[in-house]
């Protein structure tokens, strides 16, 4: 079957999150969205835990979860914050689980290694090595996944936390990697630019901290929907079974560009080399972002396709569709009102924006909408590049009053 998948998610337990990230209302919206499997985040918190015992039903021996129609992966993200050769590092993880069984034995393990109970993505001081060590000793048919791999701060590649290869970092446990995870600031065609990830299936989550955020970046497959099924595809990198991923413009993601948001300095990686990467307005270093990170490590140009590629889609949220023509921001009434009126009517929001033919959204839907989706299908928008923590902003209308940029910042 074909299904879309967000593999990246947190709880409410988790730091800066919504209240609202609980099962009921992730249901809720991964039915909007048109999300058929979702991941818990979190498990490693007790709390979480014990409301995704008593909601979730398992499948049958599938290695998932339902809840009212909707389709649970038990997840968690780890960071981990060590020393390696005389450095520090800080590097996300993603792990996914196929029983609540051995959810409980990795919490057992990681308990010896730090508090679980401070956060619902808790920090440990297990190094990358030690960790898949650590887990695989656990169970080996775990689903390990680098998460947002360039991210500058919390990431195996970040410019001020990382490595330069994926070795360095996992040593002989590189081998047990199921995929890695692009993160919001950058796309397959960014990684493309550096040969050694042409071996690992690209994947792309929400990592979403609100229920209205998930599958702002997903995965679509045709497989079955089973546990070992999916980690057998993304083993293979089986082109048949995984269609695409679903992805922000990366210019969308907070960290693309470099630069220094108390001073307001967003650069292309061009201009910091030209300024030698120190803010012209504060004189300090500037905040190096996923792009020139790439460029560092990249042994290709950017446009080079390689053989085995998995496809990807350019998308932006329904809602932020919606606002640039009423010219109001996202959260508005009137905004909320339009999106569920057109799920009500046409479908889920993955239908509408990648599969709704171009005709029936033309004689069906309001022009001005249907136009704002067209463009983004087709890429014909102006893209203002965040930078240093700070989104970036999209415009698709190019007359004046279609929606100021900070009312169009996304998330």
């Amino acid at each position: 079957m074909k299904f879309v998948a967000d593999f990246h998610i947190h709880s409410k337990y988790s730091r800066a999150t919504s209240k609202d990230m609980d099962i009921p209302h992730l249901a809720k919206w991964a039915r909007l969205k048109g999300i058929n499997l979702v991941g818990t985040g979190d498990f490693t918190h007790h709390l979480w835990l014990q409301e995704l015992k008593r909601l979730l039903v398992p499948g049958d021996k599938n290695g998932l979860y339902e809840y009212e129609g909707v389709n649970f992966i038990l997840s968690a993200e780890i960071s981990s914050i060590f020393s390696q050769a005389g450095r520090a590092y800080r590097v996300h993880n993603v792990i996914l689980a196929p029983s609540l069984d051995v959810v409980e034995e990795i919490n057992r393990m990681l308990s010896r290694h730090g508090n679980l109970a401070s956060d619902g993505r808790p920090i440990l001081g297990l190094s990358c090595k030690r960790l898949a060590e650590e887990l695989f000793g656990v169970c080996d048919d775990l689903m390990f996944i680098p998460a947002h791999i360039w991210t500058p701060w919390f990431s195996v590649f970040g410019s001020n936390s990382g490595f330069n290869s994926l070795e360095e970092a996992y040593g002989k446990y590189t081998e047990k990697i199921t995929a890695l995870e692009t993160g919001l600031s950058s796309d397959p065609a960014m990684n493309w630019m550096i040969s050694d990830l042409d071996r690992f299936s690209l994947v792309s989550n929400s990592d979403s901290h609100s229920p209205s955020r998930i599958g702002r970046e997903a995965n679509v497959f045709s497989c079955d929907l089973n546990y070992w099924e999916i980690k057998k595809v993304l083993e293979e990198k089986n082109k048949e079974k995984f269609l695409y991923t679903i992805e922000f413009f990366p210019e969308e993601g907070k960290y693309h560009y470099d630069g220094h948001r108390n001073c307001k300095q967003r650069l292309h990686p061009s201009e910091t080399i030209r300024h030698k990467g120190i803010c012209p307005v504060c004189k300090r270093p500037l905040t190096k972002g996923v792009l020139n990170r790439v460029m560092e490590l990249a042994d290709r140009d950017l446009g080079f396709v390689p053989e085995n590629y998995i496809p990807y889609k350019s998308m932006v949220p329904l809602e932020e569709i919606i606002a640039e023509t009423k010219g109001v921001g996202k959260k508005s009434k009137a905004v909320e009102g339009q999106y569920m009126d057109l799920i009500s009517n046409f479908g889920s929001e993955f239908d509408i924006l990648v599969n709704t033919p171009e005709k029936e959204l033309k004689s069906n839907f309001p022009p001005r909408i249907a136009e704002g989706i067209l463009k983004v299908r087709k890429k014909e928008i102006e893209l203002l590049a965040g930078y240093d923590g700070e989104y970036g902003a999209i415009k698709i209308f190019k007359e004046e009053g279609s929606g100021q940029a900070d009312q169009l910042t996304l998330f």
